[in-house]
């Protein structure tokens, strides 16, 4: 292990990491929004199984149209099925859903034609076939219609119900344990008794994230910099959790354990230590057998950055979801300086216009990574690398987006 590896390297030991998700439970499909499918979803038949009509009109015969006056002979409401067969100069009614009669090809709509005496006249023909949809249109028997690995969205769902199917398998959900460690910070609601103690957003900030990205997220609050209190909370969380995340005490101070603890007493295989990247340089990425233990930075912004970075990837994994960070090419609308010399991200303001996305950086603090409220708005972080360098009005840039 090499100490500050740069931001690509770290980002290829994630993506070398073979996590398999952890099981499989059945779900009602109306639960499931948000989850992994662990199966393909497969149509048994076609949809629709025969020719059926697309609006309300008259089936017809497309050659008779040239006559122009045609008889009605039935009617067909959706639900039913007429023993009536179309045959030459002859239709019927027929509305929408309903199955095209036999000896019909075509349907001209009501609005197209004036009822007179039993007769239709045809006042505007239409082509061949017009309104009329075809077996298979929606789905043909034997279509994969949705692979395993899809994040179920509300048009799934649908799908699935006009399938009939009511249950289906989802990947489990990872767990991810969150604490904030140190002695100067205050959890929600604790009073505080002096001014040198700060409120910690880290554990909600970072409960918030692993939730919206699917994660079911195992709230450790806030522990003293007292390393026996460190390590009992670690060893615990490390039983009943498959990513454990700590923020603060992985950087070069007296009351730093974090860092120490995962590589000494808890005897992680720490896969890197210390990255090249602005915010967050002092992560520590470990494993423990098929579990992960990573402390991030204590600073707000530092920590929330690299969760997105680091963490993500892995509850990715975990879930089963075919899902990457979402990562965009963008138009920066301002001159922006390179900083360091490393991989750096930005917060910035995100608009999306006329198939583009521009960023800039109206507004936004510039001081340490403590700032927080960068992260307001529609926000895109701004990808420098360590190789770029000052960027122009205009310039194409690469940003991520939460």
């Amino acid at each position: 292990m090499k100490k500050f590896i740069n931001y690509n390297q770290s980002q290829q030991i994630l993506n070398d990491l073979d996590i398999k998700p952890k099981g499989e439970e059945i779900l009602f499909i109306s639960d499931s929004l948000n989850r992994v499918l662990a199966q393909d979803i497969v149509a048994l038949e076609n949809s629709p199984a025969f020719a059926t009509s697309a609006m309300d009109g008259y089936a017809v015969k497309f050659e008779d149209l040239e006559s122009g006056k045609i008889k009605i002979i039935g009617n067909n409401p959706a639900g039913t099925v007429v023993d009536e067969e179309v045959i030459e100069r002859t239709c019927i009614k027929t509305f929408t859903g309903s199955l095209m009669p036999k000896g019909s090809d075509t349907l001209i709509q009501i609005e197209n034609v004036t009822v007179d005496n039993g007769y239709i006249i045809i006042n505007t023909p239409v082509p061949f076939g017009f309104s009329v949809r075809e077996v298979g249109e929606n789905y043909r028997q034997n279509e994969v219609l949705i692979l395993k690995g899809t994040m179920i969205d509300f048009s799934h769902i649908g799908v699935m119900a006009s399938l009939n199917i009511s249950n289906i398998k989802v990947f489990t959900q990872p767990i991810v344990a969150i604490a904030s460690t140190g002695s100067e910070i205050l959890d929600l609601g604790q009073e505080q008794t002096n001014d040198a103690q700060i409120r910690s957003s880290n554990h909600i900030t970072l409960q918030a994230i692993a939730t919206k990205y699917g994660a079911k997220v195992n709230q450790l609050g806030v522990v003293k910099d007292d390393r026996e209190s460190i390590l009992n909370l670690l060893k615990n969380a490390l039983e009943t959790s498959d990513i454990v995340v700590t923020t603060g005490g992985v950087s070069v101070g007296d009351y730093d354990f974090v860092k120490d603890i995962i590589k000494d007493e808890l005897g992680c295989e720490v896969l890197f230590q210390g990255v090249t990247i602005k915010p967050g340089q002092h992560i520590i990425f470990a494993k423990k057998d098929n579990k992960f233990i990573i402390g991030l930075p204590g600073f707000a912004y530092s920590s929330t950055v690299t969760f997105l970075l680091y963490i993500l990837p892995l509850i990715f994994k975990f879930k089963g979801a075919n899902e990457t960070l979402n990562i965009k090419d963008a138009i920066i609308n301002c001159n922006f300086p390179k900083k360091a010399n490393k991989t750096i991200f930005t917060a910035s303001n995100l608009e999306y216009k006329n198939g583009q996305y521009f960023i800039n950086m109206d507004n936004k603090k510039q001081g340490t990574s403590a700032i927080l409220t960068n992260m307001l708005g529609d926000v895109a972080l701004l990808i420098q690398e360590e190789d770029s360098v000052d960027l122009k009005v205009g310039d194409k840039v690469k940003v991520l987006i939460p």
